[in-house]
């Protein structure tokens, strides 16, 4: 009796410990609205734990950079049928936009709380509760969890109320400042990088032949007209400022028409990059000299008159006049910087437009003040039309990056990475050629020579094209990562043109494995398992100890691990020769066979796909859900080595393997 309460106090024991352990810095409630007899909202609200954040229902695309995964609502689709509707779109509360320092990227989330609300009309008057399944991830500054929690709300309690959740949301949140980060401080580094990006696009359009021959004849115009050199000087300063109001105030009408989201949720769509790739094309070959981008007639004679009436509005209209009749080499530039800055959404956009115009019109004031500067400009000729057309190049190949966006969103693989280097390859190659006077455009003047500074620009764009050849044969081309489409998408060779996956062997030497049934090749080509019981099964069959990776599919610390320490020779060696590698995804949302679903008796959730299963077993073997976790187990699923968690110090990763492996052994 006394050995049966004592093990019933140790289980206890145990019990507690490992419910402490379990990482839950989320709280969730939800409360019942009543809008009419049929319609209520559902209020959804996130207690978080100090120093951890939430993050919110949309990310930015990524194709090899790695994102959180967004907070998602997911409704009982049975219990959904003829009981209610769900009306329009789950709205959130405002939401921090900063550096995130697990994914190293602006990320919007929020601290300390968080509010969601959902809209629905009840179809069933019978209907007493609805449930709800909150999907998300929370992070701190070093590791991340995935969870999913049911909320219930109780329609027979809910408080009456009015308005749409858009006005619930706005008036009754606010945005928490997270203690450590300075928000202002990277928000200025954003509106900056912005800034100084789009100044020097302006910049490029003044060296365009719409613009640069603007310079001498506006400057010498005010200077001349005016009666003392002090007036043609406030002169040249009024037209330069106005020439920053008309690109500032388009910028202040498209961060209003978009705000401060909803840009952003637009061009995290296929809708946003087909634009973007159809309007890119079309520049491109605008600058290269198929046809010119014009304004209709009718408006360019309408701000011409208006440039003749004197006085600061005469001087407003000449500006006018400089953005209207440059406009086909200035808004192909200017729209592209634009739509950038309008998907970072708020203030972003009259930032951009406010550098792109400060661009455009600092030579107007510098040459007014001092116009014998003038005198030392180059006359304008053929080398103007020669960076028009580099410009076009440069469009031309950025539209493919919009373009494999759309490939790898809906999974069509018909822009795999080679494809899309080749084009580059083939682009960047034709302008070295272009550049070194081989190839002639419709535009171009008698090239009897090269410059020196034209036979620069050759070498550099020929030196990147030969650059990104050997991307071909499987190379990272760190140079300009994120440009290209991940490596994973390497259909026809993806490990490098004649290469196949290698691992290693005990004498270190490379040797080709086949890969046994219903394995894969994971991290770094090691042979891997994503079923635990198919993994046991190969380990008992090879005789070989298993090492359990608890990963995600976004998990930051993970991929840190794979990528800088078990690429190590001494540490792949241990995990390819001498270890059963199983890699549970606890992210994983491919759904279970109906008859493995079920309830979990440790939070109460369903379990109803992989990454549920893997993340139970994580919380109740192991009493943590944070990732990653490894342990070495035996063939008889014991643990033969404490479970450790990101350890970024090789050597000290390298002796657990060993102790693991050891410890097998005896």
């Amino acid at each position: 009796m006394k050995y049966k309460l004592a093990l019933f106090i140790t289980l206890l024991f145990t019990a507690f410990i490992a419910q402490a352990q379990v990482l839950n810095p989320v709280t969730w409630t939800g409360e019942t609205q009543k809008i009419s007899e049929t319609e209520y909202n559902l209020v959804f609200k996130a207690e978080i734990e100090r120093h951890w954040h939430l993050y919110s229902q949309t990310m930015p695309i990524g194709d090899d950079v790695i994102t959180p995964i967004p907070t998602e609502f997911i409704y009982d689709s049975l219990s959904q049928i003829n009981n209610y509707n769900l009306i329009g779109k789950t709205q959130e509360s405002k939401f921090i936009t900063a550096y995130d320092k697990v994914f190293e990227m602006d990320l919007n989330y929020f601290d300390e709380e968080a509010t969601f609300t959902q809209k629905v009309e009840i179809l069933n008057p019978e209907l007493k509760t609805i449930e709800v399944e909150a999907s998300f991830q929370a992070c701190d500054d070093e590791r991340c969890i995935y969870q999913n929690k049911k909320i219930s709300f109780d329609l027979t309690t809910a408080t009456l109320t009015s308005g749409d959740p858009s006005d619930y949301v706005e008036d009754e949140t606010k945005t928490v400042i997270k203690e450590g980060v300075d928000r202002t401080d990277n928000e200025s580094k954003g509106l900056l990088t912005i800034f100084f990006t789009a100044f020097f696009l302006g910049f490029l359009v003044l060296l365009t032949p719409c613009v640069f021959p603007m310079i001498p004849m506006t400057v010498s115009f005010f200077t001349k007209q005016s009666k003392t050199r002090a007036a043609g000087i406030k002169n040249a300063l009024l037209y330069g400022f106005f020439i920053i109001v008309i690109y500032t105030l388009l910028g202040t009408a498209i961060s209003a028409i978009f705000g401060s989201n909803a840009m952003y949720e637009f061009s995290t769509g296929v809708t946003f990059n087909a634009i973007m790739f159809i309007a890119l094309i079309v520049f491109a070959f605008s600058f290269l000299g198929a046809f010119e981008i014009m304004l209709p007639n009718s408006w360019v004679n309408k701000v011409d008159s208006g440039a003749n009436r004197g006085g600061v509005a005469g001087i407003f209209f000449m500006a006018l006049a400089l953005a209207v009749v440059s406009f086909s080499c200035t808004f192909p530039i200017a729209g592209t910087a634009l739509l950038d800055a309008a998907t970072k959404g708020g203030i972003a956009p009259i930032i951009s437009m406010l550098g792109f115009s400060s661009a455009i019109a600092l030579p107007f004031a510098l040459f007014a003040f001092f116009p014998s500067w003038l005198n030392s400009l180059p006359k304008s000729g053929g080398w103007l039309n020669t960076v028009k057309v580099v410009l076009g190049f440069l469009e031309l190949a950025f539209a493919f990056k919009f373009l494999s966006m759309i490939d790898l969103v809906l999974e069509w693989h018909f822009l795999e990475r080679e494809v899309f280097l080749a084009i580059w390859i083939a682009i960047f190659g034709t302008l070295a050629l272009y550049l070194l006077g081989k190839i002639k455009l419709p535009h171009d003047s008698p090239l009897e020579h090269i410059s020196v500074g034209r036979l620069v620009m050759a070498i550099i764009a020929l030196s990147f094209t030969l650059y990104m050849v050997p991307g071909l044969w499987g190379a990272p081309l760190k140079l300009i990562s994120g440009f290209p489409p991940p490596m994973s998408t390497n259909s026809e060779s993806p490990y490098g043109v004649g290469f196949m996956k290698k691992q290693t062997s005990a004498s270190g030497e490379f040797i080709a494995k086949e890969l046994p049934k219903d394995a894969h090749f994971g991290p770094n080509d090691l042979i891997a398992f994503h079923d635990y019981e198919t993994g046991m099964a190969y380990a008992k069959k090879v005789n070989k100890p298993v090492m359990l990776d608890f990963t995600g599919l976004t998990c930051v610390n993970c991929r840190k691990m794979e990528e800088q320490v078990w690429v190590e020779d001494e540490i792949y060696a241990l995990l390819d020769n001498d270890i059963v590698l199983i890699s549970l995804y606890v992210d994983d949302r491919t759904k279970l066979p109906k008859e493995e679903q079920h309830e979990s008796e440790l939070t109460g959730n369903s379990v109803k796909t992989y990454g549920h299963k893997w993340l139970e077993y994580q919380q109740v073997r192991y009493n943590t859900n944070a990732q990653p976790l490894y342990v070495i187990q035996n063939l008889e699923g014991e643990d033969i080595s404490p479970a450790v968690g990101y350890t970024p110090n090789v050597e000290e990763y390298y002796d657990w393997l060993k102790k693991g492996i050891a410890n097998y052994k005896k």
